[in-house]
């Protein structure tokens, strides 16, 4: 008995605490990201639309894109990196979980001494960490063009690049979400695309120009913070127009405030993720 007392301290050592195991499955999940090439893919992607866009300025020298830093990177940057960001947040973060259930890896992952918590922050932090990448490579080759032929970037560039990060916890979040609760991996990943592409852009317009209401609540409407900063003077809030003449109705736009937009991503990284993890707990192999 004495042995056996004076040994179970070194056990309780030996075990991983919670930050070992999170870095442990996120290592894995980096080097499935780099086996199944999804990564490689991924980075064809941007390094193809950063290619095309070095190119076609390098060619053509639009003075529309060369006049000042503010028309540059509101272009090379803000037109493509909310697209990027989706793709990467899908492509790493779609089938986290229910690739598991899907392919029945989760039989060995799941027998092992890992809490749940630890795999979904896991798959969480890998995931946030091969699209931040993606996100600085894109943002190195801007800037790399920029300086070449404007100089050093300005500083709204850089709260883009920041609310770019943000906006990559978002969709994280609600794509583990979706994840956890389909137990497809194709059809989280589907899913996840097609709201993030094409549905959600879609409802707010119809929300707009129908109920006439601010859609705070749009997760699109918070990411447009990442353009609208680049921009010589931030859009106004509010604005009333008469695209038909004064006798036509009256449109109005909406603009979502920085402070509106930080908010509204990230209410759903948060939300997205703690409902994502609570499904995730209970969920059982069958």
């Amino acid at each position: 008995m004495a042995t056996a007392d004076a040994t179970a301290p070194h056990l309780d050592r030996s075990l991983p605490d919670s930050w070992t195991q999170i870095t442990r499955v996120a290592q894995y999940e980096l080097l499935n990201f780099a086996r199944s090439r999804r990564f490689i893919v991924l980075l064809g992607i941007t390094g193809a639309i950063a290619a095309l866009f070095t190119v076609l300025i390098a060619h053509y020298r639009p003075e529309s894109l060369l006049v000042g830093p503010i028309a540059f990177y509101g272009t090379f940057w803000g037109v493509a990196i909310a697209f990027l960001v989706d793709l990467a947040a899908v492509f790493f973060a779609g089938d986290a979980i229910s690739g598991e259930f899907q392919n029945k890896t989760g039989y060995f992952l799941f027998g092992n001494p890992v809490r749940r918590s630890s795999i979904y922050l896991g798959k969480a932090t890998a995931a946030f960490v091969a699209g931040l990448l993606v996100i600085l490579i894109y943002a190195a080759v801007a800037v790399g063009n920029g300086w070449y032929y404007l100089g050093p970037p300005p500083m709204v560039f850089l709260e883009s690049v920041a609310f770019s990060v943000l906006y990559l916890l978002s969709v994280i979040g609600v794509t583990l979400l979706f994840s956890s609760l389909f137990k497809s991996g194709a059809m989280s990943i589907l899913v996840s695309l097609l709201l993030f592409l094409f549905a959600f852009a879609v409802i707010e317009d119809v929300i707009v120009a129908l109920v006439h209401i601010e859609p705070w609540f749009m997760i699109t409407y918070g990411s447009a913070i990442i353009t609208n900063v680049i921009n010589a003077s931030y859009p106004a809030h509010i604005v009333h127009s008469h695209p038909f003449g004064l006798a036509g109705p009256v449109t109005t736009t909406y603009t979502a405030t920085i402070p509106e937009g930080v908010a509204i991503m990230l209410t759903y990284a948060i939300v997205g993720a703690v409902l994502g993890y609570l499904l995730f707990r209970r969920q059982d192999f069958t």
